[in-house]
């Protein structure tokens, strides 16, 4: 195998803001290196200031939330189905609803209000990295909507059972539906 180049890309989704960016990467015999963060192709992506990574278990889902930071996320290790729902009342794409495939290359840079949810999809479970523009914090504002809200007319790719902890937590299963929430702007 002689090296290979993938450069970076990134494409608009159906919810203002939101980018679904393919990394640089360089590969050849010994491997593959993505580049996960450059400023200048982020443009005004802002300081990271706290970058978390979660690990989940085959089947486990997190979210859906939308704290008052700018996330960029992905995948580092397994692969994860990504759910993406516009909860800003001013935004041209208030209430849509946007899922990805998310695999080692792939990152999805999050607005603001904009709530993030995934499932790992993975047998051996994946490790999800968020870079954040500001330190998380009690109170912080945001918020949060159930991930198994019918309403949102999507389905996770493997059923979830909302009484079993390792699915899901007890938050996030009774969080109000969004499909329930009286209509702003």
């Amino acid at each position: 195998m002689s090296m290979q180049i993938t450069d970076m890309q990134s494409g608009e989704t159906g919810i203002e803001g939101l980018l679904v960016i393919t990394l640089k990467q360089v590969s050849d015999e010994r491997g593959t290196v993505r580049e996960f963060f450059r400023a200048s192709a982020l443009g005004d992506f802002g300081p990271m200031r706290q970058i978390n990574v979660t690990e989940s278990g085959y089947g486990a889902v997190r979210g859906l939330h939308g704290e008052s930071t700018t996330k960029l996320v992905g995948c580092i290790a397994g692969e994860a189905f990504g759910a993406y729902l516009d909860t800003r009342p001013d935004s041209a794409s208030y209430g849509k609803l946007v899922t990805v495939e998310l695999r080692s290359g792939t990152q999805v840079l999050v607005p603001a209000g904009v709530c993030n949810g995934f499932q790992s999809v993975s047998r051996g479970g994946s490790q999800y990295l968020y870079v954040f523009t500001d330190e998380w914090y009690p109170g912080m504002p945001g918020t949060a909507f159930s991930p198994l809200d019918e309403g949102l007319g999507f389905s996770w790719p493997i059923p979830v059972d909302a009484g079993d902890p390792a699915q899901i937590s007890a938050k996030d299963a009774t969080a109000p539906k969004f499909s329930e929430q009286s209509v702003s702007g």
